[in-house]
């Protein structure tokens, strides 16, 4: 069929549209083919297997040049469907030209950033929940994509030793599972502000926001996106705490800031706590917090929404062992952790669970009469899509389900607790060589260390372990305290779920050889 202008449209027959689908240069598999997806699924999920079963041999990062993906790929997209016929071909170009272009964030030498790792339940439920393909921004949309989520996050509320009052079966509280913990704080902050207003009627403009100097800085995006600043560096609504000895917020030092703020009629509304911050794995004192906030609020009428942000380290609260940190988490309002850095699901599942979700629900409400339905309208159900930014909402809970299923509490306990194990005996070794030093404490499975040399002895090794590429870090600068001054360090974090005790020290063998080459006096 021949090329169609605008004003030819209406003049096309059902026949002509008829022939057009015939077409034999166009693809002939249906949208939803079961033989379709068997047999493609089994093709894709070798490739996986080969991709796992590689990753021991593979370079952790790529060598690939900026621009040489792009520019492998044709300049437009196929003007005719290529159709079921070249899937095997997509697949060899995936594996011959994307796989070799990506860090390699699975391998067992990964020890940069924090871990985003994976396992087999969690891969299989999220193509369960792409296969399913729900909507679950309502109840009435699918319920059981609501319930399972309910039951799950309060089955890993109890894990990590959170309270009852946490809980969906709690009068006021319960979890959801949103993106990340960026999501999280940005629909936190935007709870706090809206608590704040309603109730006792403040302008926008007195509120007041806090956190570390350490938090992440996914609090000052927020705080950008939400009104209280308009660039990075615009405080005059947000404050950032300085840090104590320890790395963490001095507990002292925001209660300053906060009555301050108080004298001068502006309502402190919000603190951002962290439990294991990016930079040394540093957690806030949850007790000294609640309690400065509740001196405020007995001036200002009004006690701040704490938030704690336990990204990463919330993983290892399924330990007893490590819930120490956790001391007065009964009294904050929120809190937030990432199963898909350290618990084996893939990203993306932020569990963020609440005190006070009217709150929540009330700041985030929009009921236009197409979502309006009787089971909504009954108040016996939990609708999702009041709990966050985005209105739909896959079935992210099979993943989160299936993985505790298969592995079961004392599994996970026993994978975060290997880690715990393999970096203490990394700090060890570290400590027992003159040539470092270990400047903070261990915080889990993250271990943070130097060269006595200085920081550009430490910035030349970090260069060169990681252009050679057979183990990644990262690296920070820990802020300066009364005991010691600003650092630069590198990171060690331990957590991929094929990271076995021979790779740690096989990471160590390779960072002492780097320190060798730039050091071969010492």
């Amino acid at each position: 069929m021949a090329a169609t202008s605008r004003a030819d449209i209406r003049k096309c027959t059902d026949a002509d549209i008829l022939g057009d689908m015939q077409d034999p240069l166009r693809p002939t598999d249906t949208y939803l083919d079961g033989a379709m997806l068997e047999r493609h699924a089994a093709l894709a999920c070798e490739l996986i297997r080969r991709y796992w079963e590689s990753l021991e041999t593979r370079q952790v990062s790529s060598e690939i040049k900026p621009g040489d993906v792009y520019r492998s790929m044709p300049d437009t997209a196929p003007d005719i469907g290529l159709g079921g016929a070249s899937f095997e071909e997509s697949l060899r170009i995936i594996e011959r030209d994307f796989l070799p272009a990506l860090t390699h964030w699975q391998s067992p030498r990964f020890f940069a950033f924090f871990p985003a790792n994976i396992s087999t339940p969690a891969v299989i439920g999220e193509l369960l929940s792409a296969g399913i393909g729900v909507q679950g921004m309502l109840w009435a949309t699918s319920p059981a994509c609501t319930e399972v989520e309910m039951r799950v996050t309060d089955w890993l509320a109890s894990m990590i030793g959170l309270p009852e009052s946490f809980h969906s079966t709690s009068r006021h509280g319960g979890g959801v599972i949103q993106g990340t913990a960026s999501e999280a704080i940005l629909a936190m902050l935007h709870a706090a502000r809206h608590r704040a207003r309603k109730r006792i009627g403040t302008p926008k403009s007195h509120l007041t926001s806090y956190a570390s100097t350490q938090a992440h800085s996914s609090f000052i995006k927020a705080a950008m996106i939400s009104g209280f600043a308009s660039h990075p560096e615009d405080f005059e609504h947000v404050r950032l705490v300085e840090n104590d000895d320890r790395h963490a917020m001095s507990a002292a030092r925001l209660r300053e800031l906060m009555l301050a703020d108080a004298a001068q009629g502006r309502i402190p509304c919000f603190v951002c706590a962290t439990l294991g911050t990016t930079s040394s794995g540093a957690s806030d004192e949850l007790e000294s917090i609640a309690d400065a906030c509740d001196e405020c609020a007995r001036l200002t009428g009004v006690r701040p929404w704490i938030h704690v942000d336990a990204a990463w380290l919330g993983s290892a609260f399924i330990l007893p062992e490590m819930r120490a940190s956790l001391r007065g988490v009964e009294r904050v309002d929120s809190f937030a952790f990432n199963p898909h850095k350290w618990m084996l699901v893939n990203f993306d599942c932020d569990c963020l669970f609440v005190q006070d979700r009217e709150s929540l629900t009330d700041s985030m409400s929009v009921t236009p009469e197409y979502l309006r339905n009787a089971a909504t309208e009954s108040g016996d159900v939990t609708d999702y899509r009041d709990w966050h930014v985005p209105l739909g909402r896959r079935f992210r809970a099979l993943k989160l389900w299936l993985v505790i299923r298969h592995f079961g509490v004392r599994g996970l306990q026993e994978y975060i607790r290997r880690h715990i194990e393999f970096a203490c005996e990394f700090e060890a070794l570290v400590r027992a060589d003159p040539r470092f030093e270990v400047p903070c404490e261990r915080s889990a499975s993250l271990v943070c260390f130097a060269l006595k040399q200085g920081d550009a002895a430490s910035k030349s090794l970090i260069e060169r372990v990681n252009t050679r590429r057979n183990i990644m870090l990262t690296q920070t600068v820990l802020p300066a305290t009364t005991k010691s001054a600003k650092k630069f360090v590198l990171r060690m974090a331990v957590g991929a779920a094929l990271t076995r005790r021979e790779d740690v020290l096989r990471a160590w063998d390779e960072i002492r050889t780097c320190a060798d080459e730039i050091q071969p006096n010492c």
